[in-house]
């Protein structure tokens, strides 16, 4: 399938791949966010040692950081893992929003389309306010939440594919958004009465659906990770077919291409990424708008180019988010999903007002 994509004419007419002035950017970028994550903080770390100390952690590679026993554990115990898991989870928030994207033709499709956040929110609140009545039996262990939220993001995606395939086979993607509307609503619903008669556990709740990264050690890291590296192989593998399912179902199909079945492939992938990243992180909204569309106004509009780099620059906008979240208000900490917000309303305003420009 592949052979016939690259041979066809109208394929090669797509705009050009990966440059690797661009890929090496995104690269930068993760580096100077991983450096900036770990140095900032509470207690300032110089980032020259920070990096020393980073470098340190390679096999065969020992430098003399500067650097006291107890600034070396800060970094490797507390502030590394909760960077990587603002890499990982940005980078799946990025990639999954840029997919959804081409998936649909929608700029404005993001990870959340398809009721993620609702079933996510659901789990967990249907878990606190259990966990509450058992005397914190449920919640008193580390996997409980993740693992609410990471099946109720799986359950809602599932109700909306069943959903959508009730309204039949024509019109797959508009049926697809509403359904995922129509079980984002019902969900929301459920959970604002578990929160009605479970009124105590509100601020519990809340704090989780506002979105963090605070993490105790790599356990988030872990858990997270290898849905990280499924979801990133599948999508980066099937970017090609979206430049062919942007022209047209026809089109794709004269080039070999099953587009119903590549659709459904990449919705999997990307709903599963998103569970994983929402499971760690709580609900982090917007980045799978900004990033893919920053990527293609700068870098270029085939997804060949959206979807690897808005694994770099996603992970890297969530961790130099993060610290901006963790410093604003030092010693206070504003929630990332809030921090997001603000620079996601704007924008969402921006792309909703191009869009509506060019549909005129």
């Amino acid at each position: 399938m592949h052979k016939a994509l690259t041979r066809s004419p109208s394929f090669a007419g797509q705009p050009a791949g990966l440059r690797p002035g661009w890929l090496a950017a995104g690269v930068f970028a993760v580096l100077v966010a991983l450096v900036a994550g770990v140095s900032l903080g509470p207690v300032s770390l110089p980032p020259g040692s920070v990096a020393a100390e980073l470098l340190n952690l390679l096999p065969g590679v020992r430098l003399d950081s500067g650097l006291t026993e107890r600034e070396i554990a800060i970094i490797t115990e507390l502030r590394l893992p909760r960077v990587v898991l603002g890499l990982l989870v940005g980078g799946l928030l990025a990639l999954a929003g840029g997919c959804y994207q081409g998936v649909f033709r929608n700029p404005l499709a993001d990870p959340y389309l398809l009721g993620v956040a609702a079933g996510a929110g659901l789990g967990v609140t249907a878990v606190i306010a259990l966990g509450a009545g058992a005397g914190g039996a449920l919640t008193g262990l580390p996997i409980t939440i993740p693992l609410a939220a990471f099946v109720g993001s799986l359950g809602a995606v599932a109700m909306t594919y069943l959903l959508g395939a009730a309204g039949g086979r024509g019109g797959s993607t508009a049926t697809l958004i509403l359904a995922g509307v129509a079980v984002s609503a019902f969900l929301s619903a459920g959970q604002t009465y578990l929160l009605q008669r479970n009124s105590d556990t509100i601020q519990q709740v809340y704090s989780w659906l506002l979105g963090r990264l605070a993490t105790a050690g790599w356990h988030d890291v872990r858990l997270i990770l290898p849905y990280f590296l499924l979801t990133t192989i599948v999508v980066l593998l099937h970017r090609r077919e979206l430049d062919v399912l942007s022209v047209g179902d026809d089109e794709a199909i004269s080039l070999g291409l099953h587009p119903q079945r590549s659709r459904y492939l990449l919705i999997a992938a990307a709903s599963l990424g998103t569970a994983a990243a929402v499971s760690a992180s709580g609900l982090i909204g917007f980045v799978g708008i900004i990033v893919p569309h920053t990527v293609r106004l700068l870098a270029g509009s085939s997804y060949r180019v959206i979807l690897p780099l808005s694994l770099l620059f996603g992970g890297a906008f969530l961790a130099l988010t993060d610290v901006v979240a963790r410093t604003a208000a030092a010693p206070a900490e504003i929630p990332i999903g809030v921090v997001t917000a603000l620079l996601g309303g704007p924008f969402f305003v921006l792309v909703l007002r191009t869009t509506r420009r060019m549909l005129t």
